[in-house]
């Protein structure tokens, strides 16, 4: 049978042992506890991101690839009128 005095003295002494831990330690304790995502949550995230890179492209820029490839073109033959014209002139 134990007596209330004891039973006092024991809580307190199991208490005063535990050391109390250090605001690093925990930092580390949370670091160590961090959920790590899955590889199909990584590839899906992976997809996700080359869709945005994609639509910020076309979006942003305001025109699709084929007015891309008819711009080039169009500078293209500029390009090669003012070659021609260079070396008609030599």
């Amino acid at each position: 049978m134990v007596t209330p005095e004891y039973n006092e003295w024991w809580s307190k002494r199991v208490n005063d042992n535990i050391p109390k831990m250090r605001e690093e330690d925990i930092w580390l304790i949370e670091l160590y506890l961090q959920v790590v995502p899955s590889e199909i949550e990584i590839i899906k995230l992976k997809m996700d991101y080359k869709k945005l890179c994609r639509s910020i492209r076309t979006v942003g820029l305001g025109k699709t690839s084929e007015q891309w490839r008819q711009e080039i073109y169009e500078e293209m033959t500029k390009a090669d009128q003012w070659e021609k014209k260079f070396q008609d002139a030599r």
